[in-house]
């Protein structure tokens, strides 16, 4: 591993590197907060793919081009007629800031949000501090003044019922026992089948209305099970992200090895009955 030293270097030289490109590549002068948003989505994004499949290599690579997003935003931070167009005349220059603000403002953050390790609080387990933070962020200055402020809006919707639960429960509101859960779950799918019956009393094929709008009351009902479903993750210790994740990356594994096996018996899988994908599905299993 690289020394203090060494690291410190080696960041200083992306400093440098930034400065140069913002200066003489057109592309990376012409850059705006608003137009790397969506590139900075997509990098975040393959990081998290990276992660999910446990490959060092690439996680180390993703990291670096989400860190060069974090360079770029500080760089154009710094500039002294910063805004968020990149036209002056669109906006008003806003205060700006450099890489040792964002540094020094996350340092101050985290010492503010570690009483148990830089002040007096004590925190014995994981548990015991993610309840101390939540206390911590209500008295922050410039911080979150409610339990749910601090939740981004553009969050992804299972994460964000995750963040959702877990900030609550770390004020108490949570079940006394985890096994609760199951009865609200149980609830939920009692509502959602009622909702059902009630707007489709007929038994037709899954895709035989699918130009038909959703019910209001079975997406609701269905959300109710979900956000229940995402819960009872949080209870025993799931992240349900993750989970599915896991699933979507098994079934495309496997939907791939059905594709390959009907390739070499010269069939395609339209003209395959739903018996014949079955029993290569079952081998898929197995593989």
């Amino acid at each position: 591993m690289s020394s203090r030293e060494e690291q410190l270097k080696a960041f200083g030289r992306l400093l440098d590197i930034m400065d140069d490109l913002r200066e003489k590549c057109p592309w990376d002068r012409k850059q705006t907060f608003d137009s790397l948003r969506q590139n900075t989505i997509e990098e975040t994004y393959e990081l998290a793919t990276a992660i999910s499949r446990h490959d060092m290599n690439e996680i180390s690579k993703e990291l670096g081009d989400v860190l060069l997003h974090v360079v770029f935003y500080a760089k154009m931070g710094s500039e002294t007629k910063w805004n968020f167009s990149g036209s002056s005349e669109k906006d008003e220059p806003r205060d700006s800031f450099d890489i040792a603000d964002v540094c020094n403002r996350l340092c101050d953050k985290l010492i503010f949000r570690h009483p148990h390790v830089y002040g007096e609080a004590a925190a014995q387990n994981a548990e015991e501090v993610s309840k101390l933070w939540e206390q911590v962020k209500l008295k922050e200055k410039g911080g979150n003044k409610t339990v749910l402020g601090g939740i981004p809006d553009s969050l992804p919707s299972m994460v964000k019922a995750y963040r959702i639960q877990d900030k609550v429960a770390n004020v108490g509101f949570d079940w006394e026992k985890r096994e609760d859960v199951w009865e609200k779950v149980k609830e939920e799918i009692a509502e959602f089948e009622q909702e059902v019956r009630k707007n489709d009393t007929t038994s037709v094929a899954p895709n035989a209305n699918a130009d038909k709008p959703l019910n209001d009351g079975m997406t609701e009902e269905f959300g109710d099970l979900l956000f229940a479903m995402i819960n009872a993750a949080r209870l025993y210790k799931i992240k349900p992200d993750n989970a599915l994740e896991q699933t979507n990356l098994k079934f495309i594994k496997r939907f791939n090895y059905i594709e390959t096996r009907a390739r070499e018996m010269g069939r395609e899988l339209k003209d395959m009955s739903i018996d014949e994908m079955e029993a290569l599905w079952q081998e898929a299993k197995k593989q």
